[in-house]
């Protein structure tokens, strides 16, 4: 069992964290879903979502998947250097990092992805290009580089979050989740219908 520690800020994208989190917690023998912000309490989604999270001070996961979503939040907390000191130190102790849309930018801001391939979100690409040292691919609905997994805009982490159970747990897994969900998997991380 490993955690998926999800980081909440407010005006993060709805479908960027509960699309994958959908996915996973359909396999509830394999992940626990965990939410977390700098100091718990209620954060918002830009759709007015509210999730309860619990406090970083309080983290205790020790096997653990990262999970960053994006959003227009994210253009705030690129600055923030508190937010990205812990991002960046929670990403050196997790087993799997996972971004969906702008979180590859957060991440990127940490160093993490230094010498890396990855992609971000296609409208806002030329503001992803400006963290240098990464390896940007403008044309891929998701990349994988070694155990850092990062796709492009809202939906994508969906194939994004299959691609990755795939990759550990088998493609039948994945297959079986896409289909008790009803979406269809674009199972090629390459083939990119919004490029």
């Amino acid at each position: 069992m490993r955690d998926v520690v999800t980081i909440l800020y407010n005006d993060f994208e709805t479908l960027d964290v509960f699309g994958p989190v959908e996915i996973l917690g359909r396999l509830p023998e394999e992940f626990n879903l965990l939410f977390y912000s700098l100091d718990g309490g209620i954060i918002t989604s830009s759709q007015n979502v509210p999730v309860m999270t619990r406090s970083l001070s309080d983290f205790k996961s020790t096997r653990y998947i990262l999970f960053i979503p994006g959003g227009i939040g994210a253009r705030e907390r690129v600055k923030d250097e508190e937010f990205i000191a812990t991002i960046r130190s929670l990403g050196g102790n997790a087993e799997f990092i996972l971004t969906v849309c702008t979180g590859s930018i957060l991440l990127a801001k940490t160093g993490i992805l230094e010498g890396k391939r990855a992609t971000s979100n296609k409208r806002v690409f030329a503001w992803t290009k400006s963290a240098p040292g990464v390896n940007w691919i403008h044309k891929a609905r998701w990349v994988k580089d070694g155990t850092i997994y990062t796709s492009s805009g809202v939906s994508a982490g969906m194939d994004m979050a299959l691609g990755f159970v795939s990759d550990l747990l088998g493609h039948p897994a994945a297959l079986q989740v896409s289909h008790e969900i009803e979406y269809v998997w674009n199972e090629d991380s390459g083939c990119d219908p919004f490029f």
